[in-house]
């Protein structure tokens, strides 16, 4: 059975009311109502806007949340390519976001549709911890990254008063997952990424990795 935040993602209405409603309310709520998550926000968005020829896959893209910031600098052949399940929030994304270097596509994060080693940027924006087994996606997005290419996560974490017992559980109940400190860096470490880098933001977490060079 679907969870409740399954459900809200399949649902059209809320595919039209989460960018510009529901996400600035969310969050702020990672920050504990504080801005540390919106700055580090801007700052991700600035990054991904910078010019270059690269590909860019963004999974579980919902409608399109860095879908502008992430195809806008892009040159030469690059691509953005925005992955997601619900219909709801492809089509949603689609049409707020028509990009001329880039597409949509319906797909499972379990099984991403797309030959190792293609993408110089994979993304997981505000997703994971709505993802059911979430940990084999991870093992996806290091396969389909580039020697070279760059891993982007942004996802809950057990810290702060997620880290107080029975919070976990509870928000279990919603369907959203709060991840261990270390439990997304030991599946990267196991896929022989480096450069590894986690920033904490009240009970959400940026992680930032690399593929090495052959």
């Amino acid at each position: 059975m679907a969870s409740p935040a399954e459900r809200l993602m399949h649902n059209r209405v809320f595919s039209q009311l989460y960018e510009r409603a529901w996400r600035p309310v969310f969050t702020r709520g990672f920050s504990l109502g504080g801005s540390s998550t919106l700055t580090y926000d801007r700052a991700l968005r600035a990054y991904l806007v910078r010019p270059g020829e690269r590909s860019v896959l963004d999974i579980a893209c919902g409608p399109g949340n860095y879908a502008q910031d992430a195809a806008r600098g892009l040159t030469g052949d690059g691509v953005y390519v925005g992955l997601d399940y619900s219909q709801a929030m492809l089509t949603q994304a689609a049409t707020a976001n028509p990009i001329e270097r880039g597409c949509f596509v319906r797909g499972d994060a379990h099984h991403l549709p797309f030959a190792s080693e293609s993408f110089d940027t994979v993304t997981c924006l505000a997703a994971l911890y709505l993802i059911p087994d979430p940990l084999p996606v991870l093992d996806e997005m290091a396969r389909v990254v580039a020697p070279g290419g760059e891993l982007i996560i942004f996802t809950s974490v057990r810290a702060s008063v997620a880290a107080l017992p029975g919070a976990a559980a509870l928000a279990g109940l919603t369907g959203l997952r709060l991840f261990g400190r270390t439990e997304l860096l030991t599946r990267l470490a196991a896929h022989e990424l480096t450069q590894v880098e986690q920033t904490i933001t009240g009970v959400g977490q940026y992680v930032h990795a690399r593929k090495p060079l052959r």
